[in-house]
């Protein structure tokens, strides 16, 4: 396994920003359902690590698939608000009160429900910033719907080919 650092985790963000800009987003669904993957590296970022880091990193994630898509900062913006929420959205999705932080103490339902949970809000901010009128909240929100359902997927397919679950 690969030893985490500073430097680690910003090359896994360059990786994470190609794979979505230059693969996943030509793999659209009808022509406007993309999967999402690179917010893993928000969601499975270790607890025990330094926050500030850890929301810069979050920012530059954002602002790389920014910079290339031309949305003048609304990933940055998404990926930051659930980087610096993670850990009240990890607490809302476990039922007990430990104050252990670990993905190895919870359980499937509470580990699926906690990567839902994450993408929701982050294509939730995205969508509506980037598309809100109101007339269209329904064709938004529907929209948030489908892309959360197939970034789900995705990040978890992510999640158990790296076996994410065990080792954060």
């Amino acid at each position: 396994m690969i030893s985490r650092n500073i430097f680690t985790d910003i090359l896994m963000a360059f990786i994470l920003i190609a794979f979505q800009i230059f693969v996943l987003n030509k793999m659209s669904i009808q022509g406007q359902y993309i999967p999402v993957l690179y917010p893993v590296l928000i969601m499975f970022y270790p607890f025990y690590r330094n926050n500030y880091t850890y929301l810069v990193i979050a920012f530059l994630l954002g602002l790389g698939i920014d910079s290339l898509l031309r949305t003048w900062g609304i990933n940055a913006f998404a990926t930051t608000a659930i980087a610096y929420f993670r850990t009240r959205l990890f607490r809302s999705s476990i039922s007990n009160e430990a104050d252990s932080f670990s993905f190895q103490s919870i359980q499937w339902t509470q580990f699926l429900f906690f990567i839902f949970i994450n993408i929701f809000v982050h294509q939730l901010l995205v969508q509506y910033i980037e598309f809100f009128k109101l007339s269209r909240v329904l064709e938004v929100f529907i929209n948030v719907l489908i892309t959360s359902g197939i970034s789900f997927i995705a990040i978890l397919l992510y999640a158990l080919v790296f076996r994410i679950k065990e080792k954060v």
